[in-house]
């Protein structure tokens, strides 16, 4: 493969930001706007004063949990900086960022113990295709070598890591870096512009080794340049960006380059290789799977405002978006622009109309959900790969503490489900139930926080009910006889039935065998209504399964019999019987899969026996170095907090897949506060 010829990239950029948790991507953000002049000065997290991390809640728990989105100027050009969370917990705010966003950030340091929560954000990336580079922020806070540094993180990524600077130290003090593209170094200074010295003779030596480290991994990917080091031969300067470039947009490599986002350190040099080396939106765009016709937009996140209605934080692919654009989305669904904004944060500056690569938000667009294209007029429809949220781990029933709030509290929990994909709403017909179900504790607390500071409903929140059923472990034979007799026409039937256990998953199975007319065929439906209707509320108060109920026998009235009487009849039959059939309760198991870092799969196993489970096996994760599946089968019952005390045994990156596998029987001391809730409950 020859060199790749270099193109300068224009026109808007949009970056997202995203990383472990407490990595310093909203420092990283302010860092930015305040070095790019969006806002005057560069304020801590600490302070309440950021641009990013502006809600309530987020300030509240002094952590992300909404991606924030910040349009700046830089060297002419526009770029939109998007912060997303670094919490597991919240990690599905950045999958639609990132599925538009022309490069990605991540934001690391040099922490073994965050290695894992690294891997997750990398391995994401790769798995979208997402160009990324990598800041090592908190530098002055390191002790270990750049270099020693990169051997510690490349294991959590899928592409090689190449390092673009180097530590300049004094005194085993970092003060500066040296950049290895354009071997000049640059001494750090708070808050400010860095100043360019000299490579010092002392470094020299290490900057030519890490230099040439950096040129024989681009030159992977480029004949001649491999050429030129074996003939020893120096590569134009403006070769070696170009293949930056190249090997960035292709997703070769992944350089990193260093800083502290705290101090304002590394910033210049960070957004100057933005602007270089990022892709634009046409690389995007092909990225996407959209062709560039017509007029077309990807929905990053929704938001609903306390004033303004709904907003769509959308990246236009190609054409042009002006306040009263008329749109169709992915789901063939009409929508009108009405608004279009630059956002910094919560600040909202109005502008007339979007361009192609500008990310905006559009108003008033109630039938565009978070994921979805929009197409103009004579745009090919786009159908982009549809959001999957990953399945829940934790859940929580809901109900306002005031009725007169009921219809408020669905329609403000779909607003939830609108902002944030990643929840999910269910109201459960057998239970009564509102069931909200995310990825964690803190993600539903957040939750309840918007429903009752944003959305003024006051909730009560307990754990769901778990389906529990009963069965039977005998058969039994029973007669039923409903007869009743006020003036007129009398009520009478009378079956008998021959009631006995099936195999588990058999569900409800009704036959007869009559014969003679004993029971007439008109009323062998009103029968089987009557036992149907009885084992929705069995003899232990919970619906009743596998079970075989035959119409054996019985005796009608010619005048006084009907479909009513018979129904009552079998009902009757059904409680005196299933009563004698010596019935148990049943609870739901699931089987579930496990992934953990293999240093906490000991900790993994030992958590299931305390949760009546059952452990399968456990097995390297295919494609993941250092992570294990622990396959188990866990009670339902058991599983409520599963994933907190998961969470607590992985450093905060556990998670699982459950699935219903089958129903067991429950006895003893479980079984009875079991039925002692039940009773309590009716």
């Amino acid at each position: 493969m020859g060199k790749r010829a270099g193109e300068r990239r224009t026109g808007p950029k949009c970056i997202a930001i995203v990383g472990p948790f407490a990595s310093g991507k909203t420092t990283l953000l302010e860092a930015v706007l305040a070095r790019t002049g969006a806002i005057p000065k560069q304020n801590t997290v600490a302070s309440g004063q950021t641009v990013g991390d502006h809600s309530a809640e987020a300030r509240a728990h002094a952590m992300s949990i909404d991606a924030t989105v910040a349009t700046t100027e830089f060297m002419g050009e526009t770029m939109t900086f998007i912060d997303c969370p670094g919490s597991v917990e919240f990690a599905f705010e950045a999958e639609p960022v990132l599925a538009a966003a022309d490069v990605a950030v991540v934001v690391a340091e040099a922490d073994e113990k965050k290695i894992p929560a690294l891997q997750l954000v990398l391995r994401q990336l790769d798995a979208m295709g997402v160009p990324t580079m990598l800041f090592l922020n908190k530098i002055e806070k390191s002790e270990a070598g750049i270099r020693d540094t990169l051997k510690l993180l490349q294991p959590a990524s899928p592409r090689p890591l190449l390092l673009r600077q180097i530590a300049l130290r004094k005194d085993g003090i970092v003060i500066g870096s040296i950049d290895l593209a354009l071997e000049r170094a640059y001494v750090y200074r708070e808050h400010a512009e860095s100043e360019i010295q000299p490579i010092p003779d002392d470094d020299k030596a290490r900057e030519i080794e890490a230099r040439f480290s950096m040129l024989e991994k681009l030159a992977d990917h480029d004949d001649e340049l491999m050429e030129q080091l074996l003939e020893d031969i120096e590569p134009p300067r403006d070769a070696v960006f170009d293949d930056l470039a190249a090997d960035l947009r292709d997703g070769t490599v992944v350089p990193v380059l260093i800083g502290s986002a705290e101090k304002g350190n590394g910033i210049l040099r960070l957004l100057k290789a933005i602007r270089h080396d990022a892709p634009d939106i046409a690389a995007t765009r092909e990225r996407l799977g959209a062709d560039g016709s017509g007029t077309a937009a990807q929905i990053m996140k929704s938001v609903h405002t306390s004033h303004g209605g709904k907003l769509s934080i959308a990246r236009v692919l190609s054409g042009t978006i002006s306040d009263g654009t008329e749109l169709t989305t992915s789901s063939g669904k009409s929508v009108k622009v009405s608004g279009i904004y630059r956002m910094l944060g919560k600040d909202q500056n109005k502008v007339p109309s979007a361009g192609e690569g500008d990310t905006v938000a559009l108003g008033k667009l109630d039938d565009a959900n978070t994921g979805e294209a929009l197409v103009g007029e004579k745009a090919k429809p786009v159908r982009l790969a549809e959001l999957e949220p990953p399945q829940p781990v934790f859940a929580i029933a809901l109900r306002p503490k005031e009725r007169k709030d009921e219809v408020k509290l669905s329609a403000a929990l779909h607003k939830l489900a609108q902002e944030d994909p990643s929840l999910s709403v269910e109201h459960s017909q057998e239970s009564g139930e509102t069931i909200l179900s995310g990825h964690g504790e803190m993600h539903l607390r957040v939750a309840i926080e918007r429903l009752e500071g944003k959305y003024q409903i006051p909730v009560q929140s307990y754990p769901p009910s778990v389906p529990y059923r009963e069965t039977i472990r005998k058969g039994v034979t029973q007669r039923g006889r409903h007869k009743k007799q006020s003036g007129g026409h009398g009520q009478f039937g009378d079956v008998v039935l021959d009631i006995k256990p099936l195999p588990r998953g058999s569900g409800i199975e009704f036959t007869d065998t009559i014969t003679g007319g004993v029971v007439p065929k008109q009323y062998i439906p009103s029968v089987e209504t009557g036992v149907r209707d009885y084992v929705k509320n069995g003899p232990l108060g919970f619906p009743v399964v596998d079970i075989a109920v035959n119409l054996a026998d019985g005796s009608y009235h010619s005048v006084d019999s009907s479909d009513m009487a018979f129904q009552q009849a079998a009902k009757l039959a059904m409680r005196e019987g299933m009563a004698a059939c010596s019935p148990v309760l049943l609870e739901p198991i699931y089987k579930v899969e496990i992934y953990t870092t293999s240093d906490a799969t000991a900790r993994v196993t030992a958590l299931v026996p305390q949760h009546r489970g059952q452990i399968l096996g456990f097995d390297a994760r295919e494609g993941w170095d250092g992570w294990d599946v622990v396959e188990a089968l866990l009670p339902l019952a058991e599983m409520s907090n599963l994933i907190i005390e998961l969470r607590s045994a992985t450093a905060g990156v556990a998670s699982y897949k459950a699935a219903f596998d089958h129903m067991a029987e429950l006895t003893g001391r479980m079984a009875e506060m079991v039925l002692e809730a039940r009773s309590k409950a009716a």
